[in-house]
């Protein structure tokens, strides 16, 4: 980096500072411990020097206690340890069968990853969103940047569960929704994903919702269909229809690779005894608002009562019990 000529070829530099950076994120914390063991000892040995009515004795507990936390910290990185977990994460949010109620649903899940998202001090971009008809969103796709983004959401990945009274029942009875959360890892442009044209289906249409003048005046939104797997991408964000192509193509292509990494990784899974957590039909957490207010994570029994707090976006709770939790990835 310090080549003169380090920047100019800007598009590879610009990934030697990304990749640098996020070495240093696991690196610079290492080494910090380090030091710290290193004076937590020497103040040690001062503390045993001057006897048990020494100073140094109370410095050395605190001291202590603070190494302990930076222990923990640094225990807690290598569990995202994934070969994609410091990737960027491509998070979707799809409303369950249940109309109304479940659009709703899937905008409040929307809500919470998105104040999620900023207490992180992460950066979303919505590339997608279909509303619904009354409230809510049917759907919705947003590529999250920031470090091991992917490594955090995809303990979100799977079946979210609601229960309470509906605002939308005249007769105030109680109502379970469900809403499906997918997340996949962004896809570097250096890994080679073969798309055959002839195996595509490409759609414009106008984009829906707020925009501007001519994002809602021209076909500009795009839909890809990969026919061999049904998957289906649409992309609305850009004014151009070149742009929304180029970037539902790589969000097609990150979805076909982990596609193909799940393949490889069944017999794995399947050693441990842990479940697809990438299953539609998978529930993975509850959120009871009546007749009493729970989140309770059914994979691994981590529960509040705190509802408000979880569905403002204090999610860590959740999603560090369940990396502590998975096995070590490959």
């Amino acid at each position: 980096m310090t080549d003169g000529s380090f920047w100019d070829r800007r598009e590879e530099a610009q990934k030697t500072v990304t990749r640098v950076s996020a070495l240093k994120t696991i690196l610079t914390p290492f080494a910090n411990v380090g030091r710290q063991i290193e004076d937590f000892a020497v103040l040690g040995e001062l503390a045993e020097m001057d006897g048990e009515e020494s100073e140094l004795l109370a410095e050395a507990d605190g001291t202590g206690e603070r190494l302990v936390e930076a222990l923990e910290k640094l225990e807690f990185m290598s569990f995202l340890s994934g070969k994609r977990d410091g990737s960027n994460a491509i998070l979707g949010v799809h409303a369950g069968a249940g109309g109304t109620e479940s659009c709703d649903w899937a905008g409040m899940l929307l809500r919470m990853y998105s104040r999620w998202i900023e207490h992180r001090g992460f950066s979303c971009e919505v590339i997608d969103r279909q509303p619904g008809e009354e409230a809510g969103i049917k759907s919705a796709t947003l590529i999250v940047s920031g470090e091991f983004a992917y490594g955090y959401l995809k303990a979100e990945r799977g079946v979210h569960r609601l229960v309470r009274i509906s605002p939308f029942d005249a007769n105030k009875r109680r109502h379970t929704s469900f809403a499906a959360v997918d997340v996949v890892p962004e896809i570097a442009d250096d890994i080679d994903i073969e798309i055959n044209e002839a195996d595509l289906r490409i759609d414009t249409y106008r984009a829906s919702g707020a925009g501007g003048q001519h994002v809602n005046k021209t076909d500009s939104a795009v839909r890809i269909t990969h026919l061999p797997t049904n998957l289906v991408v649409t992309c609305q964000n850009e004014r151009s229809q070149h742009k929304n192509r180029a970037t539902a193509m790589k969000v097609l292509k990150a979805r076909l690779y982990e596609r193909e990494e799940t393949k490889r990784n069944a017999e794995r899974a399947a050693e441990y005894g842990e479940k697809t957590d990438n299953a539609w039909g998978n529930q993975i957490r509850s959120y009871v608002l009546q007749p009493y207010q729970m989140v309770k994570d059914l994979r691994t029994d981590t529960e509040t009562s705190n509802v408000n707090a979880v569905l403002d976006g204090d999610l860590d709770q959740f999603i560090e019990a369940y990396l502590r939790q998975r096995p070590p990835e490959g």
